[in-house]
């Protein structure tokens, strides 16, 4: 198990393991975004199978791979505003450590991508969990292309990822 994954704050965020209770908000999550085909995920499913599934994934991560996304909470509100974390992904037969995060589109444009995205890489470097990371953003999410270069990316390739046209971005050494 990692030192304090589980228990992680920033400047104005506090990060806590996901609860079953979590899945209620993350409903709204799909409900509220008009960007859902971001996401790679069956647009048939219901919010509720959606988000029930995305926590359950996480538990399973949690369980496998000691990470996974974690609940993001507000300090001056305490309201959950999204998830972030460090993902295991494999890409062409490779290990690689994902930087990824999702906020609720009320929370979106305030800075809250950036500073999710550098505790995350400031984490797992202090942990050497890699000495590179990796982020994986759809071609016209501009936003979250902007957070991943403000994060010390740049893009290394485009790949096609659970159904979706990316740039695969990596942090620079």
């Amino acid at each position: 198990m990692l030192n304090n994954y589980f228990n992680q704050e920033s400047e104005r965020l506090y990060f806590r393991k996901l609860i079953e209770s979590d899945v209620e908000t993350w409903v709204h999550f799909f409900e509220k975004n008009p960007n859902p085909h971001f996401l790679g995920l069956d647009p048939s499913l219901s919010h509720r199978k959606l988000a029930t599934d995305w926590i359950n994934r996480q538990f399973e991560r949690y369980d496998s791979e000691g990470f996974g996304h974690l609940a993001v909470i507000e300090k001056s509100s305490g309201l959950h505003i999204g998830m972030g974390g460090i993902l295991e992904r494999q890409i062409e037969g490779k290990k690689h450590f994902e930087i990824a995060y999702s906020l609720m589109p009320n929370s979106w444009n305030k800075g809250y991508g950036t500073e999710i995205a550098l505790n995350f890489k400031k984490y797992g470097l202090e942990n050497n969990i890699a000495d590179k990371f990796i982020s994986i953003i759809h071609k016209d999410n501009i936003a979250s292309q902007k957070v991943a270069l403000k994060n010390g990316m740049k893009i290394i390739s485009e790949i096609n990822f659970m159904g979706i046209d990316a740039f695969l971005f990596e942090t620079e050494i």
